[in-house]
């Protein structure tokens, strides 16, 4: 039997190692989000965000990476975005030791879900874990992720060695690879592409921006694609795509359009916007007339190059599963394609 959104229980799911062959991987969605439907507690506006769940709720936060399995995910992200030893000593009043094992801990809770979901279809593939990295400006709970103010005041070395004991958790505790997302400059996104070559070399990771309205330019300003080579150019070895993540849907297509003209060896793309709301502190998510379905526009994306495709904050398992149709019926449609002398004609 196949889970839902998934065509066949005997199909191939994607690997760390496949998506070098231009596989499409789906991801999940917005782990908060996700999360909210099994706790009653309110997540938004915490200062750890969705994990504090991970001392106070583990079995909701294992539902919730099932949630996005059998919406036909082929990977789910741990919930460590918000996980930091500092975090944790001020806010759980846990040691440093304890803190750290926390992190861990939100491996061994995805790895548990993994396993639940593959005695309910025990045909399916093992699904990739991921380890969630998010940025420096996370931690300071001031929506700062979306606009990179604190790369002006805070100094590099302050941000690395604030990321290397949870990378290194997330490493130690054995994920498949680590989604380094939602960064909103280049200093700290050149800081981590570095930090995972010298620190961790056998590692491999997705880089994954916070962009602005603009269409061009990272939440800080600084030009995307411009960036985005760059930083794929440091370390092509052990990442495994570029792109951009909780953005609104209709800005992605501005974003990654173009990056690989003339490139002999394409970036590998990796996209999961959120619902098209927009977060502010003081006031929770707005714009709620502003949201758009991700998934009628999954089929536009792959035509433009993304291998890696799935929702971010305010994206559910319903969207996963029609994010996984798209994709399924995309690659229908390439299949039914041949392609002579460089353009593609229906057989």
């Amino acid at each position: 039997m196949a889970p839902p959104g998934v065509g066949s229980s005997t199909q191939k799911r994607p690997s760390v190692a496949s998506t070098a062959d231009n596989d499409i991987v789906v991801l999940d969605g917005g782990f908060a989000t996700q999360l909210s439907c099994h706790v009653s507690q309110q997540i938004d506006g915490d200062v750890l965000w969705s994990a504090r769940f991970l001392a106070t709720d583990k079995e909701a936060v294992i539902d919730a990476h099932l949630d996005f399995l059998r919406a036909g995910a082929d990977l789910v992200m741990t919930n460590s975005y918000q996980a930091s030893i500092g975090g944790f000593v001020e806010h759980l009043h846990l040691t440093k030791e304890e803190s750290y094992d926390l992190i861990k801990e939100s491996v061994a809770l995805a790895r548990t879900a993994c396993e639940r979901y593959q005695k309910e279809f025990p045909n399916s593939p093992a699904p990739m874990i991921v380890g969630s990295v998010g940025p420096y400006g996370a931690s300071l709970h001031d929506g700062s992720e979306y606009s990179g103010s604190y790369a002006k005041s805070t100094p590099v070395d302050t941000m690395r060695q604030w990321h290397i004991p949870r990378i290194k958790a997330l490493v130690e505790a054995g994920v498949d690879l680590l989604a380094l997302e939602t960064i909103p400059c280049r200093i700290e996104a050149e800081m981590l592409v570095d930090l995972l070559k010298k620190e961790f070399p056998d590692t491999k990771a997705w880089l994954a921006f916070s962009v602005s309205q603009d269409g061009k330019s990272l939440a800080y300003g600084e030009n995307f694609q411009e960036t985005a080579r760059h930083c794929y150019e440091m370390n092509p070895s052990q990442l495994v795509a570029v792109g951009v993540n909780c953005v609104a849907p209709r800005l992605v297509e501005s974003f990654i359009s173009g990056i690989n003209k003339d490139r002999r060896n394409p970036i590998p793309l990796v996209v999961y916007p959120n619902s098209g709301e927009s977060y502010k502190v003081e006031l929770g998510w707005i714009d709620r007339d502003k949201c758009e379905p991700v998934d009628t526009y999954v089929q536009r994306w792959l035509d433009l190059g993304v291998t890696w495709v799935g929702g971010c904050c305010r994206t559910y398992a319903t969207d996963v599963s029609r994010i996984r149709h798209e994709v399924e019926k995309w690659k229908r449609t390439k299949s039914d394609k041949t392609c002579q002398n460089g353009q593609c004609v229906q057989k």
